[in-house]
């Protein structure tokens, strides 16, 4: 299928360029128009800011199961690999439908709406997403965000010198992982006070994850220079990863979390799962700043 065009939003301080193709963040460029996203290098990742619906994280053999039926379900979900229709633009917001259709049903048998809407203000991208249960029943689900920023940032610091600083105490230790899967240990956190040092080192077991997180909002960039805030304030969990000697640092707000090991339960039982009545919808929220 030939790539759609991407879509382009901007202010005099931010542009951002989104894929029809999954409603994915793709450019984010400063005033001169220097990349704050990751380079999506095939030797490490070409993704770029995936949104992960209906569930965030690998389901055990990629099954889910609703009503004691198994249906197929890939890691992240199925939005990421599915193209939206652009339902509205200016020239500092866009917005993004996914429907239900007789594909998604194959895997997820619900009828739901997911838009997503793009809003540049000032040096603030805002990706406000909602999610509608059309369907005459509960419909359960997870959604998280995966933007992947530059590491290092394009403003001449060193890759060594970069970190992530947390809003609030995280005295918690991490989710650890199997495999793809969560098993019931813990690691222990890398935090120094509220800052994370960046290395390759921290990710040769995969993701960092907070569960539960309990900022709302994480700065991120060197010691000095420019800082990328990143605000999320309807997600109690967070992801931080990369591949090691990656040019890039995914930081991922995240309401859900893979299967637990040998979890083989149903659907609505699924950690992180939230459940919407008929007709209710679920708004979440994440906005970029860039902080000069």
């Amino acid at each position: 299928m030939p790539q759609p065009n991407l879509i382009t939003i901007a202010t005099a301080q931010l542009s951002a360029a989104i894929n029809p193709f999954g409603a994915e963040l793709t450019h984010l460029r400063d005033a001169d128009g220097r990349e704050l996203m990751t380079d999506a290098d095939p030797a490490f990742w070409t993704g770029h800011a995936p949104l992960l619906f209906p569930i965030v994280g690998r389901l055990n053999g990629d099954v889910l199961r609703v009503n004691g039926v198994e249906y197929p379900m890939k890691q992240h979900g199925f939005a990421r690999r599915s193209l939206f229709t652009l339902v509205e633009q200016s020239a500092t917001h866009a917005v993004f439908l996914l429907q239900d259709s007789a594909e998604t049903r194959t895997a997820y048998p619900f009828t739901f709406a997911l838009r997503v809407t793009y809003t540049i203000t000032d040096a603030t991208l805002e990706i406000a997403v909602a999610i509608e249960n059309r369907s005459e029943s509960p419909l359960p689900a997870s959604f998280g965000f995966h933007p992947a920023f530059a590491w290092p940032l394009p403003y001449g610091l060193p890759r060594a010198d970069h970190r992530i600083v947390f809003a609030e105490d995280e005295p918690e230790p991490l989710r650890e992982l199997v495999g793809s899967a969560i098993s019931s240990g813990r690691r222990p956190s890398p935090l120094q006070g509220r800052t994370l040092a960046l290395d390759d080192a921290l990710f040769t077991q995969d993701a960092l994850i907070w569960d539960p997180v309990h900022s709302q909002s994480v700065r991120y960039g060197a010691s000095t220079g420019p800082q990328l805030r990143i605000d999320f304030p309807d997600t109690p969990m967070l992801g931080i990863w990369t591949k090691p000697g990656a040019a890039f640092v995914c930081v991922e707000p995240w309401h859900g979390i893979a299967d637990p090991v040998g979890f083989a339960g149903e659907l609505t039982e699924k950690p992180g799962i939230f459940t919407l009545a008929p007709g209710e919808t679920r708004h979440i929220a994440m906005a970029i700043t860039l902080e000069i």
